[in-house]
């Protein structure tokens, strides 16, 4: 099982192009880890931004009468692709995973392969 530092760093070398990684507490809009980013690209107020986006679209599941549960939310940019994983299972209800990648230089179908097998190894 992996922890919230090795989940991150498997986020960042495991996806060509990717930019910025964290790992989220919905509930609280903390990111309990990240990791890149820079200037440009604020992991800290790009957690609680993606917070206010999940609760937003479970809301609107709620009011649809949808039960289904939400894998992922792809954000896509002129020149980034956002990519935000819910954890599911006993040890990361309420978290999320999110990939900020390099539309160019990266493929969308492997960060979300990817981010699926570092969800499943994860344990907080």
């Amino acid at each position: 099982m992996a922890s919230v530092e090795v989940s991150l760093k498997e986020m960042m070398a495991g996806v060509e192009g990717s930019l910025g990684a964290a790992v989220v507490d919905y509930t609280s809009g903390m990111a309990l880890g990240t990791l890149g980013g820079g200037k440009d690209l604020d992991l800290t107020v790009a957690a609680a931004g993606n917070t206010d986006v999940i609760r937003a679209k479970v809301r609107t599941m709620e009011q649809l009468g949808l039960n289904g549960r939400i894998e992922d939310i792809l954000i896509t940019l002129d020149s980034q692709y956002h990519l935000i994983r819910l954890v599911t299972g006993r040890t990361g209800n309420g978290l999320f995973l999110y990939l900020v990648l390099d539309k160019a230089r990266s493929n969308l179908a492997m960060a979300r392969h990817q981010l699926k097998r570092v969800e499943e190894a994860m344990e907080i």
